[in-house]
């Protein structure tokens, strides 16, 4: 497709997978414009756990040497028992994943994967990114699509790609209300610096400790200079899903007694002062997340809880499928289905796989636990499906547009009122 031919499109978020999908877009020759709702650019969180299935499309955006410079390459996934640290169970990474599955298994800052995709995007559009736009709709019309903002303005293009996040307004108009649950959970978030840690602590590892009605996760950051510390806790009631309130250290501890002293010695470091804890709500995956000029992308369209450790790696694989999709269907109504066809079933079994494991996790028998984690062999299996995609070269699914015969997409769902 020449590039004055190509759809303008419109993207309402400037997280992960919203900044990923301009990158990918622009570098396909696309007019992108992005809308931020924050005054600056940034993100909020720590770290993330990139498989080879992210890591693809990140370097494909001409982002390997940097990535280099500041990420972790683990070694492997251990499963530890909670108060003895028995191993229950154990996924190599490091060399062999890199060999089985194309690309390494990287540990990395979430702000500094941020800094690094906000950066490609304005090195291939300086004016692509206005902040301070906050998405509160959109009108669809037979040849366009306009996004409304916060402070009345208005901008049109062709596409409107929400990824504004969990509680997407994009989503929201497609969708009409999708309640969420809570899940019984609450997440624990703390950084520590290694130097506030003894020597040695923990491998060059990505651990996850199991233990009745709780566990926790440790890993490092920043080339080995902080660790990472979340903890998942059964919670009587709900709280904000918000990632940026804090609560005291106190709870923190309280909420670990009798765990390992590896624990008790991160606990013990962080600072009292960053101890950030927030709700954990489910979502059901949904059955259609799209009209004739607007989709959803990330959490937008099937918010992932953490225990698979693949919420960003799936907003980065949506980004880059939805990318070659527009670009290669000549109608969006077309790009748009191809898109979401080629998308639905993979992203409901990781957030269905995800919410699954938190039961694993929690096994109070030590025995039974180890024979559930055998059973489930996640070590072939999620080499099998999960980390060897490729969202550069998976075929698209686009057999309902073909079995329409006119590559059209006339019965396209409208998206409701705002």
């Amino acid at each position: 497709m020449k590039m004055k031919d190509k759809p303008r499109i419109l993207i309402a978020g400037a997280g992960i997978g919203g900044l990923t999908a301009a990158a990918s877009l622009l570098k396909r020759g696309f007019r992108v414009h992005v809308y931020e709702q924050a005054a600056a650019l940034g993100d909020v969180g720590a770290g993330i756990q990139s498989s080879a299935n992210a890591v693809k499309v990140l370097y494909d955006l001409g982002l390997k040497d940097a990535l280099e410079a500041i990420v972790v390459r683990p070694q492997a996934f251990e499963f530890r028992r909670f108060d003895t640290a028995e191993l229950m169970y154990r996924i190599p990474l490091g060399e062999t994943h890199e060999r089985l599955n194309g690309a390494p298994y990287f540990h990395i800052h979430r702000a500094d994967l941020h800094e690094l995709l906000a950066g490609a995007v304005l090195a291939l559009d300086p004016d692509c990114i206005t902040l301070g736009a906050q998405a509160v709709g959109f009108e669809e019309g037979a040849d366009s699509v306009t996004l409304r903002l916060a402070d009345g303005s208005r901008a049109s293009g062709d596409v409107l790609v929400g990824a504004d996040g969990i509680k997407s307004a994009v989503r929201a108009q497609i969708l009409g209300p999708t309640p969420a649950s809570y899940t019984g959970d609450i997440a624990w978030r703390a950084v520590v610096p290694v130097e506030c840690l003894p020597p040695g602590i923990m491998e060059t590892v990505s651990t996850v400790w199991c233990g009745p009605k709780k566990h926790a996760v440790m890993y490092y950051l920043r080339g080995g200079k902080l660790m990472n510390f979340v903890g998942l806790v059964e919670h009587a009631y709900a709280e904000n899903e918000s990632w940026t309130q804090k609560r005291p250290w106190a709870d923190l501890k309280a909420d670990f007694q009798g765990w390992h002293p590896t624990i008790q010695t991160v606990i013990d470091a962080t600072d009292r002062d960053g101890c950030y804890r927030y709700a954990l709500n489910d979502r059901a995956p949904v059955g259609n997340w799209s009209t004739g000029r607007a989709t959803l992308l990330g959490d937008a369209a099937h918010p992932t809880l953490p225990y698979l450790a693949s919420g960003a790696a799936m907003a980065i694989e949506d980004a880059a499928v939805l990318a070659r999709c527009l670009d290669t269907c000549p109608r969006v109504s077309d790009a748009l289905q191809v898109y979401q066809d080629s998308r639905m079933s993979r992203t409901a079994k990781v957030v269905l796989e995800s919410a699954g494991n938190r039961d694993l996790y929690r096994i109070e028998d030590e025995a039974e636990m180890r024979r559930a984690f055998q059973q489930k062999n996640m070590s072939k299996s999620r080499s099998e499906w999960l980390f060897s995609y490729d969202a550069l070269t998976v075929p698209l699914d686009d057999r309902a547009v073909r079995g329409r015969g006119h590559g059209g997409r006339g019965d396209a769902p409208a998206a409701r009122t705002a």
